[in-house]
């Protein structure tokens, strides 16, 4: 039985997150990503067969690790405290995973997507249509609810918090606990 390896793919994917939140995509070369993990690079194309690959898989990962995250906190039939809560949740999730809030908050363009593989961008595209119709089925359960548009719901869920956390972003720095409570008292003025 051979011994597992010192160098996993996550290990080099949270290298990557943070070369990317502290140079951006510039800065994410797989001989960066290497020297940042400790490895040698033949690790890196043994699990990304190229930058393109690497990318991807960055933006990927984070993006499911994000919404996986998000669709527990807000639950399946949330109530208007649980959206509450989930807008909240988000600046908190920002704080807590700084490299990757900031791989979210560039877009998927600065991923430059067009250069994935197929497969890669088929599953962007797949993970993007299953994440819009989680996200609706909540704005229409919530809109029952509430009485409120779906914009309204959808800028408290979603845009509000992530226009809150931006700012501190552009300064390089994570959101800071007092943001949370502002997010928490904005969605609770708009969805109660």
């Amino acid at each position: 039985m051979g011994r597992p390896p010192l160098h996993d793919r996550d290990s080099f994917l949270d290298s990557a997150a943070r070369l990317f939140a502290a140079g951006g995509a510039r800065s994410v070369t797989m001989a960066a990503v290497a020297r940042t993990a400790g490895a040698p690079s033949g690790s890196v194309y043994h699990r990304f067969p190229d930058r393109p690959a690497l990318l991807a898989a960055l933006w990927l990962r984070s993006s499911r690790k994000f919404f996986d995250e998000y669709t527990r906190s807000v639950g399946t039939t949330p109530g208007l405290d649980d959206a509450i809560a989930a807008s909240a949740w988000i600046v908190d999730w920002c704080r807590d995973n700084f490299a990757e809030a900031t791989v979210l908050q560039a877009g998927t363009r600065a991923f430059e997507p067009d250069e994935w593989p197929q497969v890669a961008r088929a599953e962007l595209a797949e993970q993007a249509m299953a994440q819009k119709q989680a996200l609706q089925a909540v704005v229409r359960a919530l809109a029952v609810q509430s009485g409120h548009s779906h914009d309204r719901i959808t800028f408290a869920l979603i845009d509000m918090p992530l226009a809150a956390v931006r700012p501190y972003f552009n300064q390089g720095e994570p959101p800071p606990p007092r943001a949370t409570e502002l997010v928490r008292e904005l969605a609770a003025t708009l969805l109660t």
